[in-house]
């Protein structure tokens, strides 16, 4: 939701405010900080979004003085944006004209929320010295971008003849990666102090110069610092040591290789970090800096001493060749990208294999199924050997089937087995009738012929 107020004052911008809290609930109280942001006409939409996205993980309420033209009658032109169009924050954007352009204290003073920190944004051009700023007094964080002013080497020097607790810039930010890689290399062995710091950059990096400044003064050692072309940002930086150098280039601006002694090399992710990213870095403490104003005050003078070109660091062997890192990048990714594809081109080389693939069980999955001891059991009972496969597992248990049938399948064996007992004794007692019975008959006869071959009568019957 945009509401806007053409030739309004800050009164009728509160009153705005609360009516719109009181009819439609869209704006929230739980704000964190006051973020101000400082910038013109033509750079301030860039601010916003950024100020917005940074807004979803702190909520505050955004202030953006954008200034115009001081030429003119005093007018203030406002905008309230709240919901889809302000992110997690409430963003009233302030338009000064003719002599309001020279006071923004006064402007934004009565918009500020009560008891909040107040935190000062200067997306662009930032003024010589903030600590006669007006908006810079009030404020207990100030965050610059030297990268986008029109003299970024100018600039940083300005940020450090000015300096004061609370100062930050996101040149310094977006090289929290950096520094943060550089860091963990270090921290394992060997434990070796180092020799001598070469940082490759362009000379329009204000990045490139305070990671130099921040390397000669945690490590006291000399630094060169080494000139690409202009627009590459920071480049490559090599720490020399007894054992080796350790050094991390970034040719592509997108990923960078760490080489270390003894160790493979590695591609890690090293991309320009958006002005999104920083600012909420910068908006998650709001105590001073102390490591970048070290860097800025201490280190800062170091980087000038010694400045050579890219080729002459080459020459001297302070420095690797950008273009060889890029090529051997480029092999290891197109090697990457073969193994994936063979990888998901590949099929199991057989019937066996697919079977085996898929019915049986993980050894370890296997062993702690709770069938585990009872299928154990069984091959143990059959003489099956330990580890045999599922034709001998299925052998020894048909062979203990009937060991471990049921009650109820006992005694139906049993029954058919009496059955066939009474039925063979049956058929066994048939066949010993038979027999007497032949017997007896064949005793008849012959008594019958030995009575007549005697005279005897044929019921053999005497006198």
């Amino acid at each position: 939701m945009i509401i806007d107020l053409p030739s309004t004052s800050t009164s009728a911008i509160n009153k705005a405010l609360v009516d719109l809290r009181d009819s439609g609930g869209a704006v929230a109280l739980g704000r964190v900080l006051t973020l101000v942001v400082i910038t013109d006409d033509a750079h301030a939409e860039d601010a916003i979004s950024a100020a917005n996205e940074a807004s979803r993980e702190h909520p505050c309420r955004v202030l953006v003085l954008a200034r115009g033209n001081k030429r003119g009658a005093a007018r203030l032109d406002a905008q309230i944006r709240v919901g889809g169009d302000a992110g997690a924050s409430e963003v009233v954007v302030l338009r000064a004209y003719g002599p309001l352009v020279e006071h923004g204290e006064t402007t934004i003073v009565s918009l500020l929320l009560p008891d909040a920190p107040i935190v000062a944004y200067w997306p662009g051009t930032a003024p010589e010295d903030l600590r006669t700023d007006s908006i810079g007094r009030i404020a207990q964080r100030r965050i610059t971008d030297s990268a986008e002013a029109a003299n970024p080497a100018r600039a940083l020097e300005a940020r450090r003849a000015s300096y004061r607790a609370g100062d930050t810039d996101l040149a310094w930010t977006r090289l929290t990666n950096w520094r943060a890689l550089l860091a963990a290399a270090l921290d394992q062995p060997p434990y070796e102090p180092v020799t001598s710091i070469t940082v490759a950059g362009a000379p329009d990096s204000p990045s490139t110069e305070l990671l130099a400044a921040w390397l000669g003064a945690k490590l006291k050692a000399p630094v060169t610092r080494a000139r690409t072309k202009k627009g590459t940002g920071v480049q490559s930086v090599r720490l020399e040591r007894k054992s080796g150098a350790v050094e991390l280039i970034r040719p592509d601006q997108n990923v960078a290789t760490l080489t270390q002694p003894g160790q493979p090399d590695r591609r890690l992710s090293l991309a320009r970090r958006p002005v999104k990213d920083c600012l909420t870095e910068e908006l998650r403490r709001l105590d001073p800096d102390e490591v970048y104003g070290e860097a800025l005050r201490d280190g800062l003078p170091l980087v000038s001493k010694q400045v050579v070109s890219v080729r002459e660091a080459q020459s001297r062997g302070k420095l690797s060749s950008p273009v060889k890192a890029a090529r051997d990048q480029a092999a290891a990714e197109e090697k990457s990208a073969r193994v994936s594809r063979a990888m998901k081109r590949a099929t199991p080389s057989g019937a066996e294999q697919r079977s085996r693939s898929s019915a049986v069980p993980n050894d370890e999955v296997a062993a702690n199924s709770p069938t585990h001891g009872k299928r154990a059991a069984r091959r143990a009972a059959a003489g099956a050997p330990e580890g045999s496969g599922p034709a001998q597992e299925a052998a020894a248990t048909a062979a203990t089937a009937q060991e471990s049938a049921p009650p109820a399948a006992e005694r139906a064996t049993a029954k058919t087995a009496s059955r066939t007992t009474a039925a063979g004794r049956t058929s066994a007692q048939g066949a010993t009738a038979k027999k007497a019975t032949t017997k007896k008959a064949t005793a008849s006869r012959s008594r019958t012929t030995r009575s007549a071959a005697a005279g005897a009568p044929a019921g053999g019957e005497t006198a």
